[in-house]
């Protein structure tokens, strides 16, 4: 019989004091910068929903084509009895996976909200007798105590998200799945790949402008939050490919200078004209590349996909 459990490991008030702590330390740094995180309120996720769907955008579709390819091929390869997700959110790439799997005994998702937790949940198991559903509330970024759980575990961590960490960030990120494999556990890796410019900066900024909304959103989530008065029409999206770094930078620019409250940290924050605040970084990947990073953190590559027009690859790595 199907069944769900669900373990909390952040505290009730973790989020205010992260997003308190994020604004304070990265408004009085120089240059300004907010962890992308904080983009995805309810109406921010709604944002980059919308943005999955448009033209400009895609990585969501290269993932998923790849995953409907090669799910079986996955799921051969590391013959997973238990599937984490880090930053499940909805699970629905994950449900290819899944019905893939058909020896799986547990599947444990793992993301900041609870509310997603639940109503992935009660999806994935209408129609999966017997598989077990253990959700954890935690920041993924931050080490992890899984459920014991039957082997082999199959860790997933989908949608490039981790083209958003800096490389120290990521590899301290990799070296903390690593400590929670056994060897012989695999690592279901999706990353976006170097390609032409002009495509990518298509991709973080769209012609209809929705992820200039989505950019300008941390700005209404630190306004709503903290009490602060940012003026949104005061700020101007900017996407631009760092050919040095190979990332994009999604970043606001301040079209005057202007003072920001901040009430309930007791802050006020001064822009000038033209000053940029850093939102996100979003790295993209050469085989070569990922294949070291993987290394340096104890993982063996062991597998490579892409879609068909090689924008976007998937790997499968085995702790050693």
């Amino acid at each position: 019989m199907s069944d769900f459990q669900l373990t909390r490991t952040l505290p009730a008030d973790a989020t205010d004091a992260a997003l308190r702590a994020d604004v304070s330390e990265g408004l009085t740094r120089h240059p300004k910068s907010l962890p992308p995180k904080w983009f995805y309120d309810a109406r921010g996720s709604e944002l980059f929903e919308e943005i999955t769907r448009l033209e400009e955008y895609y990585p969501t579709r290269a993932e998923r084509e790849i995953l409907l390819a090669h799910a079986g091929d996955v799921a051969a390869a590391s013959g997973a009895r238990t599937l984490v997700e880090l930053g499940s959110g909805s699970s629905e790439k994950t449900r290819h996976l899944l019905d893939a799997l058909p020896g799986l005994h547990t599947y444990v998702p793992v993301d900041v909200s609870e509310s997603a937790l639940r109503g992935a949940a009660g999806t994935v198991l209408a129609g999966r007798p017997g598989l077990s559903v253990h959700a954890l509330v935690a920041d993924f970024t931050r080490p992890l105590d899984l459920p014991d759980s039957p082997g082999p575990r199959l860790v997933a961590f989908l949608g490039g998200t981790l083209g958003n960490l800096l490389p120290k960030e990521r590899a301290g990120f990799l070296r903390s799945v690593r400590e929670r494999l056994a060897p012989g556990d695999g690592l279901l890796l999706g990353t976006d790949l170097v390609k032409d410019e002009e495509t990518l900066v298509a991709a973080y900024d769209d012609a209809a402008g929705v992820t200039a909304a989505f950019n300008k959103n941390v700005l209404s989530v630190v306004n709503g939050e903290l009490g602060a008065d940012f003026p949104l029409d005061a700020f101007d999206h900017v996407a631009r490919w760092d050919a040095e770094h190979e990332w994009i930078e999604m970043r606001l620019r301040a079209r005057r200078a202007l003072n920001v409250k901040i009430r309930e940290l007791d802050l006020v924050v001064a822009f000038e004209r033209g000053e940029e605040l850093r939102t996100e970084v979003s790295a993209k990947f050469r085989r070569e590349g990922v294949r070291e990073e993987l290394a340096a953190a104890g993982l063996r590559l062991d597998q490579w996909w892409t879609d068909a027009a090689g924008r976007f690859a998937l790997s499968l790595s085995t702790a050693r």
